[in-house]
């Protein structure tokens, strides 16, 4: 099995930067900004040549500042159950102290945690660069968590050294991780995304059936994009919740914009993307623009509306209607109306996020294509452009995730918005692509004599001549 190591310590160590060092990923949100880290973020390192589990954790601290808000008092709570979380799943703590700053009562608290849960320890004192080793470590003895290591995570200095006091660290009686240990998250990538506060974090927690996530009535809570395992009904699922997608307009933190780019990196690598609104908010302009990002990013999409439970009938009404009114270009994808907090419809929104993704990745026969095309033209022949009609002749599958269905023909570039929609039902019914956008690119083949100029004969040479001379004379 795998070896698995926990980095704590106080906020704006360099725990993420650590973890982002180690792994070889940028997976960790990192800025200059404390508290930025929050749930609990896993990733795949090799140590001395030897495969290892690392969590990245939220910043700890003891001390109490005078006029806090409840909701920040709050929000720590969860993030130390969260951190207390990842040190119980640990074979190995990292504690992860700032050289400058030297011993702290905040990371003499943490030791203390750490010797409470009984488990091995190692310090790593960061940002060392341009330090000396040795009088580092004996500023930090007093810890009694025995020789510390001086690293630099920003520049990676002495990481070799801090993979191997971590791996001595490892219990005697843990086996080598065999090679079945799959250091991959594997199966269909549902992203699920929406605005801030509808309940993202709430729906991963229930399929997890514990809180994997923290979740808060504070919006913004999420601020990374958390990549979870899952399976269901025997089938694999990698889940990952994302931070909150708000107006440009109302974006003020650096941090936000951050998280936001990280939501839409999520957004380009998923297979799938499970978008949440707020049924007390029915829809918004926010919702439908999020909506048209994932189309036009080709994802396949399902729509949850979260918060449903204890809704007046009224209200209820309200949302259907809005529903057909701001997203009728959407009647391709299903909708289900659920609650995250108390699992009413989640599966249902997942199995048609699974089937989306699936009828993405489709493959499409080229004489299946043909036989819808012919069947389409036959029913409604296409329009008329240019004295002539439009002729379509040849289809095929030019790309998956959204597939994209080429058709080559005559004066394509005439065809109406309105019968490429009525070709993009058909392909849609005839192969079940629910679920996904589909794209169709018309080609018109070229005209072989486009730009050439008829050889006179010499005869017709001589005619023109004629011609000519016959016109100077009338002059």
């Amino acid at each position: 099995m795998l070896p698995v190591f926990a980095l704590v310590g106080r906020p704006n160590v360099g725990k993420s930067t650590l973890f982002n060092a180690l792994t070889g990923t940028r997976d960790a949100l990192v800025a200059d900004f404390p508290g930025l880290t929050r749930d609990r973020l896993y990733g795949y390192a090799t140590l001395a040549g030897r495969r290892s589990i690392i969590i990245d954790t939220g910043g700890l601290t003891t001390s109490r500042t005078t006029g806090k808000s409840g909701s920040n008092e709050a929000l720590r709570t969860l993030i130390d159950r969260q951190v207390a979380y990842a040190v119980g799943e640990a074979d190995v703590v990292v504690l992860v102290v700032e050289a400058a700053d030297g011993p702290t009562p905040d990371d003499h608290a943490i030791v203390t945690r750490i010797r409470k849960a009984g488990k091995r320890a190692v310090l790593a004192i960061n940002k060392a660069e341009g330090r000396e080793p040795l009088q580092l470590g004996a500023a930090f003895y007093e810890l009694g968590l025995g020789e510390p290591v001086a690293i630099s995570a920003q520049q990676g200095d002495r990481l070799a050294l801090l993979a191997t006091r971590i791996l001595a660290e490892i219990p005697a009686e843990m086996p080598e991780a065999s090679p079945d240990d799959a250091p991959a998250m594997v199966g269909t990538r549902i992203a699920v995304i929406g605005r801030p506060n509808v309940g993202k974090s709430t729906l991963i927690n229930r399929y997890l059936g514990e809180d994997r996530l923290l979740t808060s009535d504070q919006a913004g809570t999420t601020r990374d994009s958390i990549r979870v395992a899952f399976s269901h009904d025997g089938r694999d699922f990698v889940l990952v919740d994302t931070a909150g997608i708000r107006r440009k307009a109302r974006v003020e933190e650096m941090i936000e914009r951050f998280s936001i780019v990280k939501s839409l990196q999520a957004l380009e690598e998923a297979d799938g993307v499970l978008v949440l609104l707020d049924a007390r908010d029915s829809v918004t302009e926010q919702d439908v623009s999020l909506i048209g990002l994932v189309l036009e990013r080709g994802r396949a999409l399902a729509i949850g509306i979260n918060k449903w439970d204890h809704l007046p009938t009224d209200q209820r009404e309200t949302v259907r209607t809005d529903l057909e009114r701001r997203l009728p270009f959407l009647d391709f994808a299903d909708i289900h109306f659920i609650s995250a907090l108390h699992g009413t419809a989640i599966y249902d929104l997942l199995e048609s996020g699974r089937r989306a993704a699936e009828a993405a990745v489709r493959d499409l026969p080229t004489p299946d294509l043909n036989r819808v095309l012919k069947d389409a033209i036959q029913a409604y022949p296409t329009p008329v452009a240019h004295r002539s009609r439009i002729k379509l002749t040849y289809a095929h599958q030019g790309g998956r995730r959204p597939p994209l269905i080429v058709i080559h023909g005559n004066q394509t570039g005439a065809l109406p918005e309105n019968y490429r929609r009525y070709l993009v039902g058909c392909f849609r019914k005839t192969f079940r692509l629910r679920g996904t956008p589909i794209r169709i690119e018309l080609r018109t083949g070229k005209n072989p004599f486009a730009g050439r100029r008829n050889k006179l004969t010499p005869r017709q040479v001589k005619r023109r001549e004629r011609i000519q001379v016959r016109g100077k004379k009338r002059n």
